[in-house]
């Protein structure tokens, strides 16, 4: 698979893995062996980052449009998310807000849907 896929199913920023992990191609095998034996790259990028859009989006608890709105453009590291977090922006409060309404009535239409299709 091409490394962008890799990266992807790794939860890591491309632009930070290795050079040799850019430019090759990753087969299954070596993909399973990332993610059970992950070395020490991995691990590091994984615990400090730099992180993708959506894992920043998923530790702010918002979504990656929020960060389009935000500003946010760049991957940040896990102590940039921390500050963020820590000084509680009113935009990341608001952000959230919006995200878990949308989480709600995304579960009332799946329920809602369940129930229609049993009632059917």
């Amino acid at each position: 698979m091409k490394p962008a896929t890799a990266a992807k199913k790794l939860g890591v920023y491309l632009e930070a893995t290795p050079e040799e992990f850019q430019a090759g191609v990753v087969s299954r095998d070596e993909l399973n062996e990332l993610q059970a034996n992950p070395p020490e790259w991995l691990a590091d990028l994984r615990r400090n980052g730099p992180h993708p859009k959506q894992l920043i989006a998923q530790k702010l608890g918002i979504s990656t449009s929020a960060l389009v709105r935000a500003g946010i453009t760049e991957a940040l590291t896990t102590d940039q998310i921390n500050a963020i977090k820590e000084e509680n922006p009113d935009w990341l409060v608001r952000e959230r807000q919006v995200y878990a309404d949308f989480k709600a009535e995304e579960a009332r239409l799946k329920e809602k849907a369940r129930l229609d299709e049993e009632s059917s």
